[in-house]
C-alpha cells in the first residue's frame, strides 16, 4: 500500500491530458482500434464518481456484440472491458475510497468500459483489492465472481435477501443441495463451483476432460465430460438428479441440463431464458426457470474479497496481454476454451 501511495503522489503531480484508449469503431462492427490521444474522463463527485488509474482490465466473451444487441441506454463511447483493477486518483469527499486506495470493480454498462489508462468508477461498484493478488489476478475477479454470488445468494431462491447474507446461515440453507454447473471451468462457472462448494452444496460440473482436475480442485465432487457424457442418461441413474442447475453457456448444454433437475427444482441461466431451450418432451413438474443479468455491487465484491484473502476462493488468469496486443487477447478469448480470464495490462507496477 505504501508503494501505491507513492505512485499516487507521482501521478497526481503530473496527470497527462491524453491517454491510451481502446475503442470499438461502431455498434455494428467488432473492429477495435487503439488511440494514444484520447482525453481523460472527468469524474463528477456529486454522482459518486472516482477517477481511477487503470492497472489491468478484463474483457468478457461476446462483449463486442453487446452495443448492437443491448444498446446502452444513452449513447456513449464504446470502450470495452467491464472489469478493472486500479488506483484511485480522485474521489468524492464522503467516499470510503480515497486517493491512493487500490480498488477493483465491475463497472456499469451505462458508462464506457475500462480498456483505457484512466476510467470512472462509482462508489457502490467499488471494493478494495484483495491483499496478496497481482493486478491481473484482481482484474480477473469482479464480473465472474459477482455473477456467481448473485446466482447463489439472490436468484436461485435457496436463501432470502439481496446478497448481503450471513454466510453461516446461507451454508445451512445450501448444505446438502445438489448443484449442476455447466461450463464449470469457465470464468463464471469456476466461481459458482467454488462458492457453491463453500456453502456445503454437492457440485457436479460439466467440462472438457482436460479440465476435470481443475474443476475438482475448485470443489466439484463429480465432473461430466460434455463431449462424451449423455447427460439425460446420467440423470436417470439413482440419486443423480440435482436441486439446482446453474447454466453458464446456454444452447445444447442448457437444453440437456433440464433433464437433470428434480421436480420442484430450479434451472437458472446467465446466458439465455431457460424455457427457450426446454425440450418438447420434458415432463418435469414445478421447476422454476430463471434468467438474470448481474448488477455491479461493491458490497458483494467486498464479501468476495474476504473469501479470497482467507484463501477460500481464488481467481484464475488464462493469459495477460499488454494493451497494444488487444487483437491477440480478443482472439484468445474468442476461442471459447480459455481457463479463467484473459487480462489486458496497462501498467506493470
Amino acid at each position: 500500500m505504501l508503494a501505491s501511495k507513492r505512485y499516487f503522489s507521482r501521478v497526481t503531480m503530473s496527470l497527462p491530458t491524453t491517454m491510451r484508449t481502446l475503442l470499438q469503431s461502431s455498434a455494428d462492427s467488432k473492429d477495435l482500434t487503439i488511440t494514444t490521444t484520447h482525453p481523460l474522463p472527468t469524474a463528477n463527485p456529486s454522482l459518486g464518481e472516482h477517477l481511477i488509474r487503470v492497472h489491468a482490465c478484463a474483457p468478457c466473451a461476446g462483449e463486442l456484440l453487446w452495443p448492437k444487441n443491448f444498446p446502452p441506454p444513452k449513447p456513449r463511447e464504446l470502450v470495452p472491458c467491464p472489469d478493472i483493477a486500479g488506483t484511485i486518483i480522485s474521489a468524492p469527499e464522503d467516499s470510503p475510497f480515497q486517493a491512493g486506495d487500490e480498488v477493483y470493480a465491475r463497472t456499469n454498462y451505462i458508462r464506457p468500459g475500462n480498456a483505457r489508462e484512466y476510467t470512472i468508477g462509482v462508489t457502490d461498484e467499488l471494493a478494495r483489492r484483495p491483499k496478496g493478488l497481482s493486478w491481473a489476478e484482481a482484474a480477473a475477479i469482479p464480473v465472474s465472481a459477482e455473477t456467481a454470488w448473485q446466482a447463489l445468494f439472490i436468484h436461485a431462491g435457496i436463501v432470502s435477501g439481496d446478497g448481503e447474507v450471513d454466510f453461516s446461515a446461507a451454508r445451512e440453507a445450501w448444505s446438502g443441495k445438489r448443484v449442476l454447473v455447466t461450463a464449470a471451468s469457465g470464468s463464471v462457472g469456476m466461481w459458482v463451483t467454488q462458492l457453491a462448494s463453500l456453502l456445503g452444496a454437492e457440485v457436479v460440473g460439466t467440462c472438457g476432460l482436460e479440465n476435470t482436475a481443475l474443476v475438482q480442485s475448485l470443489g466439484a465432487s463429480e465432473m461430466l465430460d460434455y463431449r462424451t457424457t449423455n447427460v439425460r442418461e446420467w440423470a436417470e441413474r439413482p440419486r443423480k438428479k440435482v436441486d439446482v442447475v446453474i447454466d453458464c453457456i446456454g444452447g445444447k448444454s442448457l437444453e440437456d441440463a433440464w433433464w437433470t433437475v428434480k421436480d420442484g427444482g430450479v434451472v437458472l441461466s446467465i446466458f439465455q431464458y431457460p424455457k427457450q431451450v426446454c425440450p418438447d418432451s420434458y415432463t418435469g413438474e414445478g421447476v422454476r426457470d430463471i434468467f438474470f443479468i448481474m448488477q455491479p455491487n461493491g458490497k458483494h465484491l467486498e464479501e468476495i474479497t474476504k473469501l479470497v484473502e482467507q484463501g477460500k476462493c481464488r481467481p484464475l488468469v488464462d493469459s495477460v496481454w499488454p494493451l497494444e496486443q488487444f487483437q491477440e487477447a480478443f482472439k484468445r478469448l474468442d476461442t471459447g476454451h480459455v481457463r479463467g480470464k484473459v487480462i489486458l495490462e496497462l501498467l506493470n507496477q
